[in-house]
């Protein structure tokens, strides 16, 4: 049973969902959880692209995913967004990660 009304609504655009991502990423440690798999995620993509080691490559749904599924499961107590919108959860995640790095949300 959904917790939110959200969790049902159809969103018609990222910047309409994206405030209901961040209502889900309450919690600092899942927001730091959230960023570590981000940037590890970006270190395991380099490191594979610029030693052409492809089977890094299926690591990094296991670490993006990861570290965020720990974080919602242990720390927010909710189910991650990306069960119900995937495509604007994936993109919300690199667009919390910017706004962490830039100070615009706090860490």
């Amino acid at each position: 049973m959904p917790t939110d009304t959200n969790d049902l609504k159809a969103f018609t655009s990222f910047a309409e969902f994206y405030p209901y991502y961040l209502a889900e990423h309450s919690n600092k440690t899942c927001r730091r959880l959230h960023l570590i798999g981000s940037l590890l995620v970006l270190s395991v993509l380099c490191t594979a692209l610029f030693n052409q080691q492809w089977a890094l490559l299926w690591l990094l749904p296991v670490i993006g995913y990861g570290f965020a599924w720990v974080g919602h499961f242990f720390f927010e107590k909710n189910k991650p967004a990306t069960f119900k919108h995937p495509l604007y959860s994936f993109i919300g995640d690199w667009v919390m990660a910017k706004d962490l790095l830039l100070g615009r949300i706090p860490l």
